[in-house]
């Protein structure tokens, strides 16, 4: 009865441990999706943009800082922005049309993409910040 505890025991810790691990790869793998479909025509296959017209994403302070401002940015669009003292002059569209799932998604994808180690962006974190921003 004791070892058929044990078992069940770390039976269960095992499944959620590879629960927890699937779901964090199927977001980044989703966001990939996402990056294909919506991003890469500016920001490119390998997240570097296009000099002077759509800013890189890699290793920049928007991509890996505060995460509420990117999902802003996704949320509003962007125009005309300096990042890490380069001058980018492109229009970002908003993209509300995503669910809070795919921005959160995507930016999980970016922001462990192209050399990037950030923490994940949650559905929830969007549902958020997309309550606050007007």
């Amino acid at each position: 009865m004791y070892c058929t505890r044990i078992f069940y025991g770390a039976s269960a810790i095992a499944l959620a441990l590879v629960f927890m691990s699937q779901t964090g790869k199927s977001s980044i793998a989703r966001g990939k999706d996402v990056y294909s479909q919506q991003c890469v025509a500016c920001h490119q296959a390998d997240g570097m943009g296009v000099e002077d017209t759509n800013p890189s994403l890699v290793k920049t302070k928007y991509v890996l800082g505060d995460k509420a401002a990117l999902v802003r940015i996704i949320l509003k669009g962007m125009q005309g922005v300096t990042i890490d003292d380069e001058r980018y002059r492109n229009v970002m569209a908003p993209h509300v049309d995503l669910t809070d799932q795919q921005i959160a998604d995507v930016l999980t994808y970016v922001r462990n993409s192209f050399g990037n180690k950030a923490s994940v962006v949650t559905a929830a974190e969007v549902k958020a910040i997309r309550a606050r921003t007007k």
